[in-house]
């Protein structure tokens, strides 16, 4: 039978910095702690495990409290950055740890164990020890070793980030399928957006330790809150008052048109992609035109970024190679952006 997840109030206090948040996640649920360096995201999962004290809170997993249970014996599965493998064990070995651990019989722990490795692809490899496990293998390895007890709460602390380009494409689909399997709730740490929106349920934005925005992926996408999150899913945001199809932004530098029958206090949104540049002022006097200056170019995947310096309005435009050269934009190069107002999205702030 089912559990009900984790429920847990983290307070963590270290020098200035103070992590507070309140997480819950359902039996089946894989909830990614996203956030930019310093937010408190491996804090989060460090106090959950254990492995750093809370200075007020509490951790419950499937309806038992087990913050005053040493790390050991709280049952939790945790897949750490680094793998972690015990380097004189096989890899059979390192995987009947945790079930020998839990006073379960050598050749039933042994048995069972040679049963996950043949489910993440690894049973040819089972007398291996680490050193002679590739990366993307260690790290089914170590996954293997935290689903085997079946916790009810699994940890995953950067699970990807050691593995190359190639094996890491191999082993994000891996561990999307073993995660869709298991039953219990799981956290994830990552500061790679692809990773969260391909593997989570939910995304938990930290930022200064406390819970900034969360939601579904695709919501998190569509409706950034914060600079951070904008930037993380590639769009520019501002914050304004709107009022009869016109934004007015929060620094009274702009003003903007939206086709978004929106009122009162609004973040408003385009993607880069949606502006236009010009070196001279374009005829026609479109909606949403402005003079900026360039501040920096930089490759964008197959596009080239184009950061544009206010006033009256900062903002990210991705162009073609092409129209770089075209436009003959250089750094402090002066232009015209523009954004059709059907281009923009404007929500409640």
């Amino acid at each position: 039978m089912k559990g009900s997840g984790l429920e847990a109030r983290l307070v963590v206090r270290r020098g200035a910095f103070e992590l507070g948040i309140e997480l819950a996640v359902a039996p089946g649920e894989v909830a990614a702690l996203l956030g930019p360096n310093g937010a408190g995201k491996t804090t989060a999962l460090r106090a959950l495990a254990g492995l750093t004290p809370i200075a007020d809170g509490h951790v419950q997993v499937d309806g038992e409290e087990i913050q005053r249970l040493p790390p050991e014996r709280r049952g939790i599965g945790m897949v750490f950055q680094d793998y972690l493998l015990f380097p004189h064990l096989s890899a059979l070995e390192n995987v009947a740890f945790g079930l020998r651990s839990q006073g379960m019989p050598r050749r039933e722990a042994r048995r069972e164990a040679a049963a996950w490795l043949e489910r993440v692809g690894l049973a040819e490899h089972a007398s291996a020890r680490p050193r002679a496990l590739s990366g993307g293998q260690a790290q089914r390895v170590a996954l293997a070793r935290a689903l085997a007890p079946r916790p009810g709460l699994l940890l995953l602390d950067e699970p990807l980030s050691a593995l190359d380009a190639h094996t890491r494409l191999e082993i994000r689909a891996a561990l999307r399928r073993h995660l869709a399997g298991f039953e219990g709730a799981a956290v994830l740490v990552t500061h790679d957006p692809l990773d969260a929106m391909v593997l989570a349920d939910r995304l938990v934005v930290l930022e200064g330790g406390r819970v900034v925005q969360e939601g579904e992926p695709a919501e998190v996408a569509r409706r950034p809150r914060t600079g951070y999150v904008a930037r993380l899913v590639g769009l520019n945001l501002y914050r304004g008052h709107a009022s009869g199809g016109m934004v007015t932004l929060a620094d009274g530098g702009a003003r903007l048109d939206t086709i978004d029958r929106v009122e009162g206090d609004v973040f408003l949104t385009f993607a880069p992609s949606a502006v236009a540049l010009h070196r001279a002022r374009p005829g026609g006097s479109p909606r949403n035109l402005w003079p900026a200056t360039v501040a920096a170019i930089e490759r964008h995947g197959d596009r080239v970024r184009v950061r544009l310096d206010g006033p009256p309005l900062p903002a990210a435009a991705d162009v073609t190679p092409g129209a770089v050269a075209e436009l003959q934009l250089t750094e402090g190069s002066r232009v015209w952006a523009a954004v059709k107002a059907t281009e923009t999205h404007v929500y409640p702030a």
